[in-house]
């Protein structure tokens, strides 16, 4: 007999070679019709594997995360098995689950399209209702290949070939169909549910390598309830509204071009929100004690094997040789034997450059470095998406040089600055995650365990909560992440922290304490924003390009009706910008409701609209976006309430503690 215990705590004996689904059974008929898998020991498992040994059993419902991704994980099967049904030559690769989904990718002489969806579709939906069951078997290695070898499934080979020699071969069988899984499946193809929708077609080189074969792969995704797939499709259709390259196309905010692949090209417009980003972060860190340095873009390749970042980000780092102009017809020469230069992928390095100029005691610590410092990294050309994932970026960076005393200290700190900026920004809802040490890491255990301590510590010290991300650390040090949820629900790693006590010791970042020996630093790698260019763009869509007044571009147009207001509305636009707010005019000769609809959609908060009358009077017809009519307001009134409410929101704050 074997002794399971269930997650209340209470134990039940079974004979050996039970399975799950005999167990869930033993409860309860209704619990049975629910579950879809189970955790054995915490390993997400088959319910019909067998039970060997006493052990610790969940049970897995349909409507839990676990379910979900089961869900997902089987329509990918589905979605396999359907495509070789209406295309029977057609080969199978690879089809995992990905974050909202899963995606395929098949191996046929006519890529598919979108036209192809309905059709796929339907014949999903028929293998759904089959209601085959998911049974595992598992192969010999040879058998394996000579099976896939016999069905023309080269790929399936060249994945068995890739699998350990100690891991066993399984097949996942759903009816006649079969494929090379690690599992584990639910219970039955029925268990998926019709609540899935095939979403986009793409092209990918088999295994990321673009000398293999291209393969066309399919996206989908799949829900419990038609109810979550539906409110799931209706953000991504808002989220394509949102999409920060289509408005910042339309609101002429910047561009990106393949001859500078990764790096953007900011328009008046567009390089205004980043002024005025800049300028407000600026502020918030000089208030918060930091001092600000600006280091070499371009640094010796012997940087970057002190600190390791060699070893690990070389093929992310853009490097070239260290050439010297040379005499008449030789060419340019290396500076010394195989010298090479990188452009920084980060700042670190640099910024303990600085620290270590001159002896440092522990009454300079703590010591915040700040930088907004232009950084290099060799993304490749399919990963670049728009402000999102570019390869020249500037980060609002900074790090903290400190003792061990001073950790929480500083955490604490960092924690409640990061939280005042994103309710400035507008937002409120921010989800903290540790992230703990990963497989191929620098430094000791021990270091490593002494780290993510001080930073749980730390953060518990703060109030907030959070959570684990086990195994997501960087290599070098622990790091706290702190994710975004914007307008439609969608979530944003943007800030983080990571306590690191591995370069300082790489690079001898050390002080006098104050017993008069040298101890290394401990350093804090900080950001808030992460890089400009990103959070600009997420704020793009978080707005849906309807800046706050104190971002936007162009704050107030000044339009006329009659020409016989443009002297008046060229007043009131000097007047707006002696008071520093962003104003244009407009007098040409177009009927209001055209200027009106035009400012509209390009997205300008405030209107003052001026005619005959408003000239005479002094008055203005103010109009706000978004808002339907319009107030007659005294045109000084008007100015006034505009400069007021235009103030960045930490100048607004300091000057409200002032009075």
């Amino acid at each position: 007999m074997i002794k399971v215990t269930f997650p209340d705590g209470a134990i039940r004996e079974y004979a050996i070679g039970t399975t799950g689904t005999t167990v869930v059974e033993s409860i309860s008929p209704s619990l049975a019709k629910k579950t879809v898998a189970m955790k054995w020991n915490g390993v997400l498992s088959d319910l019909s594997d067998v039970l060997d040994a006493d052990g610790a059993i969940e049970f897995v419902m349909r409507d839990s995360a676990d379910g979900l991704g089961l869900i997902r994980h089987d329509a990918a099967h589905i979605l396999a098995e359907a495509v070789q049904e209406l295309w029977p030559t057609t080969q199978v690769t690879i089809g995992p689950v990905i974050e909202n989904g899963f995606y395929y990718d098949f191996k046929r002489d006519t890529p598919f399209s979108e036209d192809d969806f309905a059709v796929i579709e339907k014949k999903m939906a028929e293998i759904v209702a089959r209601g085959a069951l998911f049974t595992k078997e598992v192969w010999s290695r040879d058998e394996a290949k000579r099976v896939f070898a016999a069905k023309g499934e080269e790929f399936k080979v060249e994945l068995v070939d890739a699998i350990p020699a100690d891991q066993s071969i399984k097949i996942y069988k759903q009816g006649q169909w079969f494929d090379l899984c690690r599992g584990p499946h639910m219970r039955s193809t029925k268990d998926v549910g019709t609540a899935f929708k095939l979403t986009k077609v793409a092209g990918a080189y088999w295994r990321g390598d673009s000398r293999n074969p291209v393969l066309s792969r399919l996206y989908g995704t799949a829900f419990a309830t038609q109810k979550e797939l539906d409110d799931y499709l209706t953000m991504i259709a808002e989220a394509e509204k949102r999409d920060h390259r289509k408005l910042g196309k339309e609101l002429d905010l910047f561009h990106l071009q393949d001859e500078a692949q990764g790096s953007v090209f900011w328009h008046p417009r567009g390089f205004t929100i980043y002024n005025q980003m800049e300028a407000y972060i600026r502020r918030r860190v000089n208030a918060n004690g930091y001092q600000e340095v600006k280091t070499p873009q371009l640094m010796s390749s012997k940087f970057w094997e002190a600190s390791g970042h060699w070893g690990k980000y070389r093929e992310n780092m853009f490097v070239v040789p260290d050439e010297v102009p040379s005499t008449e017809d030789e060419g340019p020469v290396l500076s010394g034997e195989g010298e090479l230069m990188a452009l920084k992928p980060m700042n670190c390095p640099a910024h303990i450059q600085i620290f270590n100029q001159g002896i440092k005691s522990y009454r300079d610590l703590p010591l915040r470095m700040a930088e907004f410092g232009c950084c290099h990294r060799n993304e490749a050309h399919g990963a670049l998406h728009g402000l999102l994932r570019v390869r020249q970026m500037t980060q609002d960076d900074a790090h903290i040089f400190c003792t061990e005393e001073q950790i929480q200290a500083e955490t604490e700190r960092f924690v409640h600055l990061l939280y005042s900026v994103y309710e400035d920004m507008g937002f409120e809802n921010v989800v903290i995650k540790l992230a703990t040490r990963p497989e191929k890491f620098g430094g000791t255990i021990e270091r490593w365990d002494a780290a993510e301590k001080a930073l749980g510590d730390a953060l518990l010290a703060t109030g907030y909560k959070f959570e684990i991300a086990h195994g997501d650390g960087a290599f070098y040090a622990p790091k706290l992440e702190f994710h975004l949820k914007d307008a439609i629900g969608r979530s944003w790693q943007v800030g983080t922290l990571q306590l690191d006590y591995v370069l300082p010791e790489r690079l001898g970042a050390t002080y006098v304490s104050e017993d008069g020996s040298r101890k290394f630093a401990v350093m804090l790698h900080r950001a808030i924003l992460g890089s400009l260019e990103r959070f600009i763009g997420m704020m793009i869509e978080h707005y849906a390009g309807k800046m706050p007044l104190w971002l936007a571009p162009t704050q107030v147009v000044v339009a006329t009706i009659v020409s016989e207001a443009d002297d008046y509305a060229k007043k009131l636009v000097a007047r707006l910008t002696a008071g520093g707010i962003r104003a244009e005019l407009d007098t040409r000769n177009e009927k209001i409701n055209y200027k009106v609809r035009e400012h509209s959609v390009q997205k300008i908060p405030l209107m003052f609209v001026v005619g005959k009358r408003e000239a005479e009077e002094g008055t203005v017809s103010v109009r706000r976006l978004g808002t339907e009519g319009q107030s007659v307001k005294d045109a000084n009134a008007a100015i006034v309430e505009i400069m007021s409410e235009a103030v960045p929101p930490d100048l607004k704050r300091a000057a409200q503690a002032a009075a």
